[in-house]
């Protein structure tokens, strides 16, 4: 039976849970404290990696181990095996993690894949860090970069404090500013802003002018959300009990295509559905997840995927803790997907892209539903491969599934 992992290991994600509160919207695996155990954060995330190298399937890959439930796959990484070509470093807040525990954290995952700790040899590795404004100063920034860090995702959100403060954020507006200065004067120049859309009405967020701020700032790479309802979150309740309200379908259309056209006219390039990037700063962690690429995630809540099996961590991190602790695996579970599931999950990434899905994965002639959206707009054939235009993302979970039923009834 063949191990869940990889042969070779190139994107490695660490999830780090800490928040000083939840914002409205989250639903995300994070521990809100005062005080941030960093130490034994990365004592925990460094035990489960060792655990993970010395499993059978580390050194022997292919190699199973016995569990309750029978043989279990084992991380199927050779000692020795890899370069990683990105470290993205999620959460939850990294920016909390104190710096001398960020190095140890990052010094540590490159001793285990065998690299080396040179700033000329993390600069060949992508190693993002997620970090709030109001965490980035002069002197963590210099940590950061000493560390090894050499892209932050700046979760700036909106340049309105009113929506800021709706939304349970910590910084204001002013704040996005000085931090991205401080990360440029600090020798870190990939900058990516994420920006939320689609907010209720009552805030009066005027997101043309947010979309003026952030370009404003010259960012290298902008990732788009739009404003979404997780069950259990600040944001559901209030919702619930009529406290505030979504805006229509069409507002919400409105402000992407408003991005989008925007962002392209100032030189980025929407390479997939949510992220635009200037030329030669696309993420290369994130890529790899919207091209079907092998993953190892470490840390509470983290996943890891190997093409046919998604595997994911205890969620909550007292939990996991425990588990590492006691010397336990941290998985809750596992998932392998069958041959339909990966067909139509390539198929979703694919048209996530501006690569497009290659046409001879469908069929000739194209099937009747493809006429349609080629019709409307949504969609064009080009070189060979089928691409959504920012319309046809805007209808995207809606355009796969028809496409992938009307390709199984024709096969």
């Amino acid at each position: 039976m063949p191990g869940i992992f990889p042969p070779v290991v190139r994107h490695l994600y660490v999830h780090i849970p800490f928040c000083v509160r939840r914002c409205s919207y989250c639903d995300f695996s994070i521990a809100v404290r005062k005080h941030v155990p960093g130490s034994e954060y990365v004592h925990a995330v460094l035990s489960e990696l060792e655990l993970l190298r010395s499993s059978p399937g580390w050194a022997n890959p292919g190699a199973t181990t016995e569990g309750p439930e029978g043989p279990r796959k084992s991380f199927r990484v050779p000692r020795g095996a890899t370069q990683l070509d990105t470290l993205y470093l999620g959460g939850g807040t990294p920016s909390l993690l104190p710096a001398p525990d960020l190095a140890r954290l990052i010094s540590s995952v490159f001793d285990a894949f065998h690299s080396t700790s040179s700033l000329d040899a993390f600069d060949a590795v992508e190693v993002t860090l997620e970090a709030n404004p109001e965490d980035v100063t002069p002197e963590s920034v210099r940590a950061w970069r000493a560390a090894g860090v050499n892209r932050v995702s700046l979760g700036a959100q909106s340049f309105n404090d009113r929506a800021l403060q709706w939304m349970h954020r910590s910084h204001d507006a002013a704040r996005i500013g000085d931090a991205v200065r401080a990360l440029r004067e600090g020798g870190i120049d990939n900058i990516s802003l994420d920006l939320i859309f689609a907010l209720p009405e009552a805030l009066q967020r005027d997101w043309a002018r947010d979309l003026d701020h952030a370009l404003a700032l010259r960012p290298t790479h902008v990732s788009l959300y739009g404003l979404t309802v997780e069950p259990r979150t600040p944001l559901d309740r209030w919702i619930s009990r009529g406290a505030t309200h979504l805006p229509a379908d069409e507002r919400y259309a409105d402000e992407y295509l408003l991005a989008h056209k925007r962002l392209t006219a100032d030189g980025f390039q929407f390479y997939e559905v949510s992220n635009a990037a200037r030329d030669g700063f696309r993420s290369r962690h994130n890529s790899a997840y919207w091209s079907g690429r092998s993953y190892v995630g470490l840390g509470p809540a983290a996943h890891s995927f190997d093409g046919t099996t998604r595997r994911w961590n205890l969620r909550a991190w007292e939990a996991y803790r425990r588990a590492i602790a006691e010397g336990r695996s941290a998985v809750e579970s596992e998932e392998v997907l069958t041959p339909e599931q990966q067909e139509l999950e390539r198929m979703y990434l694919a048209l996530r892209t501006t690569e497009g899905l290659d046409i001879t994965a469908l069929y000739r002639p194209l099937p009747p539903v493809t006429a349609q959206w080629l019709e409307q707009g949504w969609v064009v054939e080009s070189g060979g491969r089928l691409k959504c235009t920012p319309e046809g993302w805007l209808r995207l979970d809606a355009l796969v599934p028809k496409l992938f039923v009307a390709k199984e009834l024709a096969t």
